[in-house]
């Protein structure tokens, strides 16, 4: 999926199979021969169809591209004549999406190399509003299998954890220098971590002697810190912790609101807006975001209460299991 931070500056507008480069650095060509491993599956497809409702012509946003499932799925409903926007700043999954997606017939597809929150910039500077946008704020399965991004406590690995290697300090680097309250506060805030406190001290205890390097290293702390009897059964007792850094470092949630509007406001008379959020603190933001454009009497909500994935979806795919779907249509200009 997308995140960044910084603000880009758009060259041209480039079409079909091509890479709209907005200052985060071109992707690596993608090899259509080549073995990008399992691919993710996109979450709540027929959920996030019946929330944007595309239909032919239409301009759609897919603010999160990752390896692009949902960008498939719309691509069938706004052909003939649509044009899918990309937003993907995550260099490796966008060419993955580039090979996926290909050159699809009576669609033209735009890929854009930045984050989300350049989408209302995007769209004004090339004279557009969206009829829908979507965001899905989760992890893409391709970024934790590959076991050199560090987003996995499963593998051990560098401790990075960042979208964009090419930016931004390393998971490692925040941890080693975060006083213990920063730490507890970060994990708190982005896991909802009730072991935050204890979690955070055997960080700071563990790097007096040596800095956290890897990812068992941090899993270590986690595992030492939560007594075997307080774990939960059905999560991995560092799930919370490593979600939590990852939102730091990659600064998930810095300005998500205030993006919500100004996507909002880039929207057509009835276009849509759905975000898929997978953690408290994301849907938060996001549901106090959609409150107040309601306030307005400018938009209106498509989902008094969140779409969440059915029990046969989340048998399929487990990772689905904490995905919420909120959704705004725009009524007035």
């Amino acid at each position: 999926m997308g995140f960044a931070h910084g603000s880009s500056h758009f060259g041209a507008v480039l079409f079909s199979r091509q890479v709209a480069d907005t200052g985060s650095g071109a992707p690596r060509s993608a090899n259509p021969g080549e073995d990008f491993g399992p691919a993710h599956e996109p979450v709540m497809v027929e959920e996030v169809l019946e929330a944007l409702s595309p239909s032919p012509g239409a301009v759609v946003v897919d603010g999160t591209m990752g390896q692009g499932g949902h960008s498939l799925a719309l691509i069938e409903r706004i052909a003939p004549g649509g044009t899918l926007i990309g937003f993907e700043w995550d260099p490796a999954m966008l060419a993955i999406a580039q090979v996926r997606i290909g050159d699809p017939r009576g669609v033209k597809v735009e890929f854009v190399s930045d984050d989300f929150r350049e989408i209302p910039r995007y769209l004004f500077r090339t004279g557009r509003t969206a009829d829908a946008i979507l965001l899905d704020l989760g992890l893409n399965t391709g970024q934790v299998l590959d076991p050199k991004r560090g987003f996995s406590f499963a593998h051990d690995a560098p401790l990075d954890m960042r979208m964009d290697r090419g930016r931004g300090e390393p998971a490692s680097a925040v941890l080693n220098r975060m006083s213990p309250v920063q730490i507890e506060d970060m994990l708190r805030d982005y896991g909802d971590e009730k072991w935050a406190r204890a979690i955070a001290k055997k960080i700071v205890e563990v790097r007096k002697s040596r800095p956290l390097t890897t990812t068992f290293d941090l899993v270590e702390c986690v595992l030492a810190a939560i007594p075997k009897g307080a774990r939960e059964k059905r999560i991995h007792p560092a799930t919370r912790t490593f979600q939590s850094v990852r939102v730091y470092v990659n600064r998930e949630l810095q300005g998500l609101e205030e993006a919500l509007g100004a996507m909002a406001e880039a929207l057509s008379p009835q276009g849509v807006l759905a975000v898929i959020s997978y953690h408290s603190g994301e849907d938060r933001i996001v549901k106090h975001a959609f409150r107040s454009l309601e306030a307005t009497e400018r938009f209106e909500s498509i989902t008094r209460k969140p779409r969440t994935p059915s029990a046969s979806e989340v048998e399929r795919n487990p990772r689905s299991r904490s995905a919420k779907l909120r959704a705004v249509r725009r009524l007035l200009p």
